[in-house]
């Protein structure tokens, strides 16, 4: 292994050692969103979505698709900054996993455009689905990020948002997980990967995916009038991330000494302060580096990227964790003195590293799940992070601020709820407010003597019953307390009524003993 480093950010390294198994087994979920029933297509089991999402309607595609799992999809209510989830487990904690996303139009909404919306993975906006382009050529648009399992499932979520002019839509979800060695120089506790690019050069044929990259990760092919195919077989098993021994077999070159320049990826970077993840992937027909064929220097927009490859048929991939590129990339790939053939290149991915957004406290996400469980007709909304991305909060939920992210207010009043307020609502201890009225709760009123910053608490015109819980008396910061027009029964407790700070309100509908307090 040898390393350059030109800055503190940015680190390059030569590999093309022999030390990770290869493996053809492909695990993951592979759900057909809309369907109703389990397909088999390309070689795997693709399941309904009925059981990973819990709001959302099944619709059909009219246009003819040749890929079954297109024909139907989930669309979403188009509500702005609400995002609708699939919640996908078991996973592995601290593994990571390609997510991918698949969306066909086929008219489903009865306009003439897609809707444009955002994609969100744990809390954090991973990308716009803009699928117009894609639709109006024909063609399906997918999306593939590489993301960690921070718990014992992975949310992926749809969220309108302004530009969108109707329903968002789902076809395809699948999250696959990858090997440990895979992008490993990644920082995965605060950042995730966004593909933006994956191609195989020199190759025109159809996306290569599994079985011939074991992740079923997709290379598409960037064919070109110099085409080259080679009988070389690549063990890709010493390149950590892992690349399909297929990239291999074709190539860009050129046998003259002279610079090899590719304009990649094809499309313009955003003009924007982003860095990101590039591998390239180089094999020569020579298996030693002691005859010098093929030796070449790497540049990016005139900026060197790795000195003096020695390229040999071991296979080798030269890799940034963090480059900042903007506009149109060149890639430049310049012989070297001693170099006896003009370089070349098999392959390339390019990622944009995504920062990950905080996380609610885990303690707070586990109780309002046992609130809203406790709830017959929760928000349909109450799924994935309750508090991130930002503008896609829960409904009726405020979040703190700072790097311990809690749940400090829950407003559910006139939400036509039912059932019951479970008592793990207690256990959100930065609750200050709790707004509930007008709705048709009911049970007792679970004791809230834990919250000790509760300042509000309104849980008028609903069904509670039993009696007024005597810890209320006990909350200090407590100002105010609605409990009127329900079925409260038994003494109100002293140490509300003697409270000249607290605006007490429990009567008229209750069935409480001793008259109303003065007003």
């Amino acid at each position: 292994m040898a390393s350059n480093t030109i800055s503190p950010l940015f680190f390059f390294f030569f590999l093309f050692l022999s030390f990770f198994p290869s493996s053809h087994s492909l695990s993951g979920y592979f759900i057909d969103c809309g369907s109703t029933s389990v397909t088999t297509h390309d070689g795997r089991t693709w399941q309904p979505d009925s059981a990973f999402v819990f709001s959302g309607i099944n619709k059909n595609i009219t246009d003819p698709v040749l890929d079954p799992t297109l024909s139907t999809v989930r669309s979403f209510p188009r509500a702005l900054n609400r995002k609708f989830c699939y919640v996908v487990g078991p996973v592995f904690r601290t593994r990571r996993y390609m997510v991918r996303t698949t969306y066909y139009y086929g008219g489903v909404n009865g306009v003439q455009s897609p809707p444009v919306f955002d994609q969100i993975v744990d809390g954090t906006v991973w990308s716009m689905v803009n699928t117009t382009d894609d639709y109006d050529r024909g063609l399906t648009s997918y999306y593939e990020g590489v993301f960690e399992a921070k718990g014992k499932s992975i949310s992926v979520c749809i969220g309108s948002n302004t530009y969108t002019d109707s329903d968002p839509f789902i076809s395809a979800l699948e999250v696959v997980l990858l090997g440990e060695s895979l992008y490993n120089t990644t920082d995965f506790v605060n950042y995730g990967l966004r593909l933006v690019a994956r191609h195989s050069f020199g190759y025109s044929g159809s996306n290569l995916r599994f079985p011939d990259d074991q992740f079923d990760r997709f290379w598409q092919p960037f064919g070109s009038s110099n085409l080259n195919v080679t009988n070389r077989t690549v063990s890709a098993s010493g390149i950590w991330n892992l690349p399909p021994s297929k990239i291999f077999e074709t190539e860009l070159r050129t046998d003259q000494l002279e610079p090899l320049e590719l304009n990649w990826p094809l499309i313009s970077l955003p003009e924007a302060n982003f860095t990101y993840y590039i591998a390239l992937y180089f094999a020569n027909d020579h298996p030693s580096s002691s005859d010098n064929s093929r030796v070449f220097s790497i540049s990016l927009n005139g900026i060197t990227y790795y000195h003096d490859l020695n390229a040999t048929s071991a296979g080798h991939v030269v890799f940034a964790s963090r480059w900042p590129l903007h506009g149109s990339t060149k890639i430049t790939l310049t012989p070297s003195p001693q170099s006896k053939l003009g370089p070349l290149i098999n392959g390339g991915e390019l990622f944009h590293i995504v920062p990950l957004e905080a996380r609610t406290l885990v303690r707070d996400v586990i109780n309002l799940e046992r609130v809203k469980s406790s709830l017959n007709n929760p928000p349909t909304d109450w799924i994935g992070d309750p508090c991130f991305p930002q503008q896609y909060r829960w409904t009726g939920i405020t979040c703190s601020e700072g790097s311990r992210i809690r749940v400090i207010t829950l407003n559910l009043t006139n939400m036509d709820l039912s059932g019951s307020l479970s008592p793990s609502i207690a256990n959100l201890t930065a609750l200050s407010g709790i707004w509930l009225g007008n709705n048709s709760l009911s049970g007792p009123i679970p004791d809230l003597s834990t919250l000790k910053l509760l300042e509000i608490v309104h849980l008028e015109d609903n069904n509670f019953s039993g009696e007024i819980p005597s810890s209320l008396g006990n909350l200090a910061r407590l100002q105010e307390l609605f409990l009127y027009n329900n079925n409260l029964t038994g003494e109100v407790p002293q140490s509300l009524t003697n409270n000249e700070r607290l605006d007490l309100r429990i009567f008229p509908g209750n069935h409480l003993l001793g008259p109303p307090p003065p007003s």
